[in-house]
């Protein structure tokens, strides 16, 4: 899959960012601020970056114009942020970003944006004429104000279908004991449910918390409280 550069300032999105992306297969590497981002960048060109408009030292659209005039944007960069405006977007996309995503980010949108930037050739800064106008994204964020996604659900992009694998049948559920209180008994079933949906999803949390309608932080919760293991291993194994 793709190598994917996270840039925030807020290590909480980081982390989110990251392990719905590892879920989907990406390899993810993170920064914090324009420094580590520039590191990174010139270690190894990514096959796309979030990039947060609001950081501490250099913002985001800086250092958009500080890639692109060091010939170093040559590979689509989705700008995000809570308080953007839309001249700011705009500007964003004549510098050379392919998409923009507002906070709070939501699954789908995430997922969406993310599949069309790596679809889409990347155009020079240099090749591109003064009165063009940006090329519209699958979604019209740059002609009007961000909005918070509620258009049609997105579409599911493209992976690989796991192997099926053995996973639990209904014939699970008469396992359940009905001569238990019900908290016990709900509790059973819960963990039968879950388990069956991982196994089903080849463990992976993104594709659980769409099949079950669980944000991934409530699955994450829920899952502990049922004491089903969530780890998954890396593949550099540890």
């Amino acid at each position: 899959m793709a190598r994917i550069l996270v840039v925030d300032d807020e290590i909480g999105i980081r982390e989110l960012l990251s392990e719905i992306l590892y879920d989907e297969g990406h390899t993810v590497e993170l920064a914090e601020n324009a420094a580590q981002a520039r590191e990174s960048r010139l270690r190894q060109r990514p096959d796309l970056v979030l990039l947060d408009i609001w950081m501490p030292d250099i913002d985001g659209v800086s250092l958009l114009k500080e890639w692109s005039s060091q010939g170093l944007l040559n590979m689509p960069v989705i700008m995000m942020s809570g308080h953007a405006t839309v001249d700011t977007a705009v500007e964003a996309t004549r510098i050379g970003a392919v998409d923009f995503l507002e906070k709070p980010i939501t699954l789908q949108k995430l997922l969406k944006t993310v599949a069309a930037g790596l679809a889409r050739p990347v155009i020079p800064a240099s090749m591109r004429s003064r009165t063009e106008r940006p090329v519209a994204s699958a979604d019209p964020i740059f002609t009007q104000p961000p909005a918070l996604a509620g258009g049609p659900a997105a579409v599911q992009p493209a992976g690989v279908v796991p192997a099926a694998a053995p996973v639990h049948d209904d014939s699970h559920l008469g396992r359940i004991s009905l001569n238990q209180p019900l908290r016990e008994a709900r509790d059973e079933f819960e963990r039968i449910y879950f388990e069956y949906h991982l196994l089903h999803e080849n463990h992976s949390m993104t594709r659980v918390s769409e099949r079950t309608g669980l944000e991934r932080t409530h699955l994450y919760r829920k899952l502990k409280q049922l004491g089903i293991d969530t780890s998954r291993k890396k593949p550099s194994g540890s």
